[in-house]
């Protein structure tokens, strides 16, 4: 497979022209028994390959962050460029699941996220999924260190990736909130961002990332009831059984319900880029000829007869 023509997007003040389709580092590499670090290398090179250019990770994404540093240190030896990617990564949460906000365990992070992805400064660090923002907001707090390592360019940019929409629009409004990543919430079975996030977002012109696009495979193209039976929890009755209606749609209409899925989140402009957690090179192979799949213009209308989307 060839480059892909994605499109690309300007993320909000930033200015950065990015993919609208993103690599999400959560799965890179994973197995049945764990996580493999060729899988991995293998799956961040093929997205270059394929022209994504950029990278979401978070520190305790089964070792994501090294693994990711492994293969852009090989990439750069094969003569790909550090200016031509955007790696996002995030401050908050440990392997362990412990959080942390304070302004010194974010300068600690940022510190070991700049030595685990082999780089010298960071295009955006996301404060990630606080139960409350007192301690992101406070003097001394996570915010005000983000601010100071943006000021001294080893960071490019601040953002959020968290699940409350009122805990974006609080943000949003201190003025330093560069980049919003959402989740679960812009798909084919929810869009509440668009009024929770992405218009607050366009008004403060902050880009956005939407992630969990694909519902953790409910959206994938796989019988969501088979998909269902490895979810646990988040697979609910009203989400199981939307997705079996969107899945036979999709059948009978002999289209591909991951291509409308995840086209279906592109042509939502005031979004930067959907981001897809690829495990291995095949899997991105598919999202990407996915994104870039012609789809007939009626699927669009039929989505929205049909089911009210869009």
């Amino acid at each position: 497979m060839n480059p892909s023509t994605l499109p690309r997007r300007r993320l909000g003040r930033t200015g950065y022209d990015v993919t609208a389709l993103g690599l999400g580092g959560a799965h890179l590499g994973r197995t049945e028994s764990g996580f493999d670090d060729e899988l991995a290398v293998a799956t961040v090179h093929r997205a270059l390959e394929l022209g994504i250019n950029l990278i979401d990770t978070a520190p305790y994404y089964g070792d994501s962050q090294r693994r990711i540093g492994l293969a852009l240190s090989q990439w750069y030896e094969r003569g790909g460029r550090r200016d031509e990617l955007y790696l996002s990564t995030k401050t908050g949460r440990l392997p362990d699941g412990q959080s942390y906000y304070s302004a010194d365990e974010t300068y600690r992070g940022v510190e070991d996220s700049l030595r685990l992805l082999d780089t010298d400064y960071l295009d955006m660090v996301l404060v990630h999924d606080p139960s409350d923002l007192t301690p992101v907001l406070e003097t001394g707090g996570a915010l005000e260190a983000l601010v100071e390592l943006r000021q001294q360019g080893v960071i490019r940019a601040i953002g959020a990736g968290l699940r409350p929409h009122v805990f974006h629009q609080r943000l949003m409004e201190t003025g330093q909130l560069d980049v919003c990543l959402t989740f679960c919430d812009y798909n084919l079975l929810d869009q509440s961002a668009a009024a929770g996030v992405l218009e607050p977002a366009a008004e403060h012109d902050v880009g956005v990332l939407n992630g969990a696009a694909v519902m953790l495979g409910l959206l994938g193209g796989e019988d969501p009831r088979v998909v269902a039976r490895r979810l646990g929890g988040f697979a609910t009755d009203q989400r199981v059984t939307r997705a079996v209606e969107l899945w036979q749609w999709a059948r009978q209409s002999n289209v591909s319900l991951l291509a409308v899925n995840l086209q279906f989140c592109m042509r939502e402009t005031r979004i930067g880029s959907t981001l897809v957690g690829a495990a291995t090179p095949s899997e991105v192979e598919a999202d990407v000829a996915a994104a870039c799949q012609p789809l007939p213009e009626a699927t669009w209308g039929e989505l929205r007869d049909r089911f009210g989307i869009g």
